[in-house]
């Protein structure tokens, strides 16, 4: 039986624990068993620079934060190493960055992940990984909505010429 401070300090482990989940809008599992230090300290700072948090977490503690909640359903994975990412802002930043680096990594495995507090699977981290940064979206967003007004634009322009060269013609 662990002795009092040892405990405390399990149950303030978890509660951190819990706290962060809680703040998080995605969050991704995976193995990273077998990924060497200079890949993984690569992988870190580009998760770091992107705004995401990620640690190895022992299953045990991560078992006990999620106990109760609607992340209940990731505990069959929670077996051999695990390491999380979350993120706070961006949806896809965790799930884009960890999903790459899973296809050039043979032992590195995407276990599960959440999405605004519910569990989700796999495949549904694959093709939230596979959407274009948040600042690419909007570019997109924002041509599809100017391209209306700039074809307005230039068919008034086209008008405008026309009756130059009319009046210009007389």
């Amino acid at each position: 039986m662990p002795n009092a401070k040892v405990l405390e300090q399990k149950q303030q482990l978890v509660a951190e624990l819990s706290e962060k989940l809680n703040a998080a809008v995605t969050g991704v599992l995976v193995d990273y068993k077998g990924t060497s230090v200079a890949d993984d300290t690569k992988l870190r700072k580009e998760l770091r620079e992107a705004g995401v948090n990620y640690f190895v977490v022992k299953n045990t503690l991560l078992s006990r934060a999620i106990e109760g909640t609607d992340l209940e359903g990731m505990k069959d994975v929670l077996e051999g190493t695990t390491a999380i990412a979350l993120s706070n802002e961006d949806y896809t930043a965790a799930a884009r960055i960890l999903c790459k680096f899973a296809e050039t990594h043979d032992n590195f495995k995407i276990k599960s992940g959440f999405l605004d507090g519910k569990v989700v699977d796999v495949a549904t981290i694959d093709s939230l990984g596979k959407l274009p940064t948040k600042d690419v979206l909007m570019a997109t967003v924002l041509a599809a909505f100017q391209a209306p007004i700039a074809a307005f634009a230039r068919a008034v322009q086209a008008i405008v010429d026309k009756d130059d060269s009319a009046e210009s013609a007389e």
